[in-house]
């Protein structure tokens, strides 16, 4: 529902039917009326849309980087504080809200380390006994099995309480929080560098449209009862 363009129609409607119909008094709210709506829809246009003759239209369009950087500077000073970080990493404290990092460790390449076992004993003092029964051939098939229980092993110390503190704890650090929030910010200001002015106008003025509309109906309706005293004044 357009209450911009109801209100308008029926400011209209008033002034037109107060003039056929010779009613004075009618004709006079409609016509203050309509004008306090059409101004007051004139104002939000000239939020959005740069008119010719009329200083300080199309304000949003010309105030888009100092728009952006407000966002930004929201961003960071209201949500992505120190303190907003700190008390989200508090709150993850609970065993069931750990960080996941199962994901991360299914996809970590553990052949490097089984190889540095196989060097390690090579190089051992059982580097000897291990070439009498085929060399490293030998131990190959341990392979898999190997990599599969490093990972279980890693994956079950992820998600210990004592391991979640210690990361907690380091995370918490000044410089890990600073360092946090810098990459949280050049995030920021690369999703507000793919804004364009087009793109953000509509955002905006789709979200504030639904709320300024109102103005327009209590423009229209304002100017319609001074529209009334006005008639009955005269």
């Amino acid at each position: 529902m357009n209450k911009s363009l109801i209100t308008n129609l029926l400011a209209a409607v008033l002034v037109v039917c107060g003039y056929l119909f010779h009613q004075p008094i009618v004709f006079s709210i409609g016509l203050f009326a309509l004008s306090g709506a059409v101004t007051n829809w004139l104002a939000i246009h000239m939020l959005f849309e740069k008119v010719p003759g009329l200083y300080g239209s199309g304000v949003v369009p010309a105030r888009f980087e100092e728009f952006k950087a407000g966002i930004a500077h929201l961003m960071m000073e209201q949500f992505f504080t120190n303190e907003n970080i700190d008390k989200f990493l508090s709150q993850q404290g609970g065993s069931v809200a750990h960080i996941n990092l199962e994901p991360v460790i299914e996809q970590v390449d553990m052949s490097p380390a089984f190889d540095a076992l196989v060097t390690t004993v090579e190089q051992s003092s059982f580097g000897g006994m291990l070439a009498m029964f085929g060399g490293t051939e030998a131990i190959a098939p341990l392979k898999e099995p190997f990599i599969n229980k490093m990972k279980a092993s890693l994956v079950e110390l992820s998600q210990s309480d004592d391991f979640y503190e210690l990361l907690k704890n380091e995370i918490e650090q000044p410089d890990v929080l600073a360092d946090l929030r810098a990459k949280v910010k050049s995030i920021v200001d690369q999703r507000l560098a793919e804004l364009t002015p087009q793109l953000v106008k509509e955002i905006v003025q789709e979200m504030i449209k639904q709320h300024l509309g109102w103005l327009v109906v209590w423009g229209g309706v304002f100017g319609g009862l001074i529209g009334l005293l006005a008639a009955l004044l005269d």
